[in-house]
């Protein structure tokens, strides 16, 4: 596990973060995210140790992280940072040596990550002839060819299509299943939703809410209900302690407290014209919003 506790940093007397703490835990996918700003770049360079912390602690499975952990780490910044002139099956099977592969192990290594990456048929060719979906594509197979214990992604969906999201995103799930703590930024909420395990939300650098996906949607989910009715809804905007938040025609989103609500579910049962009735968990999109304000 990758936990980084209390870690501060401040560039010419302002502070881009303010004890920022979370885990990320062996086997699990950890979404961070964050406006522009928000301190999630900074955050992964102090983890990778590209940068120095002001103060706190990044500790890898309890112990402090030494240079030797980090040669374990996986990282692929925002930047693209792969030589241009250099085909990218011999590029990535290069830096599986510089992790102490052999020639042959190397090859084999990139060869099968690239054919999984989508990139079998582009071996040959330089790194700067690729698009740029596929530069990035590139850039995730840099990251991943030496088989890193922890795997650190800063904005890896950035510049691909919805099929080649769907690839990496799958190749981020198979790494997590073999146990790698996996943590990525991304401003694609809809992505990271789909595919986190955990979550982290952070602003003005520091930590507005961390723990598990389901959890966080649970604890953030008040009391907002949704009816489905195969009828004309609008008579709930008459009940009391209701308030309407989206209404159109049978269906009516709104907040009540639970007895309210359940008064709402049984005047709609003794009308017959109930299609669904639940509870409205909130999208990430929306405790985003919520947790920032």
């Amino acid at each position: 596990m990758l936990e980084l506790t209390g870690i501060t940093k401040s560039y010419g007397g302002r502070r881009v973060l303010d004890d920022v703490t979370f885990d990320v835990a062996q086997g699990r996918l950890t979404g961070f995210v964050g406006g522009n700003g928000a301190g999630k770049t900074t955050t992964m360079r102090i983890a990778l140790g590209v940068l120095a912390k002001d103060g706190g602690r990044v500790a890898l499975d309890g112990s402090p992280v030494t240079a030797a952990d980090r040669r374990r780490f996986g990282y692929m910044p925002e930047e693209r940072g792969l030589y241009p002139k250099m085909r990218v099956g011999e590029h990535i099977a290069y830096l599986a040596r510089l992790h102490g592969y052999g020639k042959a192990e190397a090859t084999t290594a990139a060869e099968s990550l690239l054919d999984r990456l989508g990139l079998s048929e582009r071996l040959r060719d330089n790194v700067e002839t690729l698009s740029l979906g596929n530069q990035q594509r590139a850039q995730i197979a840099a990251a991943l060819v030496h088989d890193p214990e922890v795997l650190i992604l800063d904005e890896p969906f950035s510049g691909l299509d919805p099929l080649a999201v769907d690839v990496v995103a799958g190749v981020l799930q198979e790494r997590a299943a073999a146990g790698t703590a996996v943590l990525f930024s991304s401003h694609q909420l809809d992505v990271v939703e789909r595919l986190c395990d955990d979550l982290v939300i952070i602003a003005d650098g520091t930590v507005r809410a961390a723990g598990a996906r389901d959890a966080l949607r649970a604890e953030h989910a008040g009391h907002r209900f949704e009816l489905v009715s195969t009828g004309d809804a609008g008579w709930i905007r008459d009940e009391p302690g209701v308030t309407v938040v989206d209404f159109d025609g049978g269906y009516a989103l709104f907040d009540a407290a639970e007895h309210d609500a359940q008064r709402v579910l049984r005047r709609a049962v003794e009308r017959g014209d109930v299609a669904s009735f639940a509870p409205q968990h909130p999208t990430l999109a929306q405790i985003f919003k919520e947790v920032i304000q």
